[in-house]
């Protein structure tokens, strides 16, 4: 059920997605993104359908870093999840109050866990390998515990090689995202393949 769900909300996002890349950019745009950045066309794209906002200044602030809250605010919308539905649910001790339902919202759809001790860590920068995961399980990917062999990391960077998921992307696998690399990332999910199940 929840496999489905993601699928549904993923493909909303794309038909979405598609149709603005027909169109060409007709976002508002942000006052420090233009066409010298090669992340303009994913980081307006974002905007348009509601996945990523920048500042109340009108600033995406394209090289500042993104911490594992706000990540959750990212997938939580890529996933189009109802996150008022988890508020007073969050299962970590660590969430400050606005990011609580959204972290509680991808920990119930298994898209985000903990660092043990019952925190989440929310407040450190996510790394290139987190993130990557957290969209591949939204892909329906590494749903068992025994799909990332001996190491995580090394899967995940793996699996997301093969469905082009670092396409424009220069963060290492333990290096802090930027913004702009969680804007391309995002934008490569709506755009990568997702797990085919026998229905099984």
């Amino acid at each position: 059920m929840r496999n489905l769900k993601r699928a549904l909300s993923l493909l909303l996002s794309s038909t979405m997605v598609l149709g603005m890349l027909v169109m060409g950019s007709s976002a508002a745009g942000y006052q420090d993104v233009d066409a010298s950045n090669v992340n303009q066309e994913a980081i307006e794209v974002l905007q348009t359908v509601g996945i990523m906002t920048g500042d109340q200044n009108g600033n995406f602030n394209p090289d500042g870093s993104i911490t594992r809250n706000e990540m959750a605010v990212v997938m939580a919308h890529l996933l189009n999840l109802d996150y008022d539905y988890y508020r007073g649910t969050n299962p970590f001790t660590d969430v400050p109050e606005w990011a609580a339902p959204y972290v509680a919202a991808c920990a119930a759809e298994g898209v985000v866990a903990g660092i043990g001790n019952g925190q989440y860590g929310g407040n450190q920068k996510v790394t290139a390998a987190q993130a990557s995961l957290m969209v591949m399980k939204a892909l329906g990917y590494f749903q068992l515990s025994k799909d990332f062999g001996s190491d995580w990391q090394v899967a995940t960077v793996k699996q997301g090689s093969k469905i082009d998921l670092f396409d424009g992307i220069v963060a290492g696998a333990s290096t802090a995202m930027t913004r702009n690399d969680v804007a391309q990332l995002t934008l490569n999910t709506l755009e990568s393949t997702m797990v085919e199940t026998d229905g099984m």
